[in-house]
């Protein structure tokens, strides 16, 4: 008598919750993606927070997506934390009718308000949870799941203080597909570094530093490069890739033309190859930034973003600075320290090379991957059990 096949017990079905920003948004595209490659025929749901960017950025990526009231609770005192148990209330409602009408085999939570209720009921359904923790210190709704889901995927050693052992595995943050293929066997893509340099303009024989605080900039970092342009200016041997952010553009574009090895854009509209000309990077610590970092294995200096919850990003660059993997300074000192140390590891070689190395050792390139078979298995062991 033949075994039958896992295919056998019908399509997989899954939700995918969670959303607020990119950091949440594209690990869990990366993931659906990874569950349609090892499984053509999964039907997927997205579950995301009404209003906020997930609503535009899933669908275009080609899956559906239903949308929830809830917020999340400020931790400073405002009249919006009135709303919040109400919203929270009609989110469980609606949340319960999701699951009722789409019967899933397996729930997918990937960090943001959404989650916290679609996971909650897909738990109290007997529908098994899988929880995907970007960060090395894990968020709030992540730690309240944690305790009712059969698996938590971490991308940092230190997350596993906030989960029970048993049930915890690291697999690493999902990177976009085309930063993975950036890089292979350790080294970067035959002339990407050349294709790079002639979309943004750059020079040949130049070292270059990348400047960016992610898609809406970061004054911080605009502040530190504005304070020190004679500097940089003055730097034989250097040029400048700076992402300001565009409601930045016209406050720092007069002064950043004055230099011609600066090059100031708005966004990067192509941020594979921003990394690819990248001698040394300077950006956020937030948790994709810093898998990408490590999967390109790019020296980097790292300024946390002082608001942000329980300061996380500062815990995401600890776990890598600790093991010689990047350099850290802190928000408050960025104006004068930054630049010059910048400057001082473009101009040393071997410490580039020792960052470069480190990083490289923490970057995991499968994690979508990886992730995905565990979702995949979770499902097949449900509809196992209902036969």
């Amino acid at each position: 008598m033949h075994s039958r096949s896992p295919h056998d017990l019908g399509p997989v079905r899954a939700i995918i919750s969670g959303g607020g920003t990119g950091g949440h948004i594209f690990p869990a595209l990366a993931i659906a993606e990874a569950i349609k490659k090892l499984r053509p025929d999964a039907e997927l749901l997205f579950v995301g927070a009404e209003g906020k960017m997930e609503m535009e950025r899933v669908p275009a990526a080609g899956h559906a997506i239903v949308g929830l009231p809830v917020v999340g609770f400020q931790r400073r005192l405002t009249w919006k934390n009135l709303l919040f148990p109400f919203k929270l209330w009609k989110s469980l409602q609606k949340a319960r009718g999701i699951v009722r009408s789409f019967r899933p085999d397996v729930g997918v939570g990937v960090g943001g308000y959404a989650s916290g209720p679609v996971l909650q009921v897909c738990a109290g359904a007997g529908v098994p949870v899988l929880v995907q923790e970007q960060n090395s210190h894990a968020g709030a709704t992540n730690r309240l799941l944690g305790k009712k889901a059969q698996l938590v995927c971490i991308a940092h050693e230190n997350a596993r203080h906030f989960f029970p052992e048993e049930k915890t595995l690291m697999t690493g943050n999902p990177v976009r597909s085309d930063l993975v293929a950036l890089s292979k066997d350790g080294a970067l893509r035959e002339n990407a570094r050349d294709e790079g340099r002639r979309f943004y303009g750059l020079e040949a024989g130049r070292k270059t530093l990348l400047v960016t605080g992610g898609s809406l900039g970061a004054r911080t970092l605009n502040e530190a490069l504005r304070g020190h342009l004679p500097l940089i200016g003055g730097a034989t041997g250097v040029q400048v890739l700076w992402q300001c952010g565009k409601n930045y553009l016209d406050e720092f574009a007069p002064v950043a033309e004055q230099y011609p090895n600066v090059r100031l854009v708005p966004f990067l509209e192509r941020m594979d190859l921003a990394y690819a000309v990248a001698d040394l990077v300077v950006a956020r610590a937030g948790a994709l930034t810093v898998s990408e970092i490590c999967l390109l294995g790019l020296p980097a200096i790292f300024v946390p973003s002082p608001n942000v919850t329980e300061d996380h990003q500062t815990a995401n660059a600890r776990s890598l600075t600790e093991k010689s993997a990047a350099r850290l300074v802190p928000d408050v000192l960025a104006a004068q320290e930054l630049v010059p140390l910048a400057l001082e590891l473009l101009g040393d070689e071997g410490q580039l090379s020792e960052l470069s190395a480190n990083a490289r050792a923490l970057g995991i390139g499968d994690a979508a991957e990886r992730i995905a078979l565990e979702v995949v298995q979770l499902a097949e062991r449900k509809k196992s059990s209902n036969r």
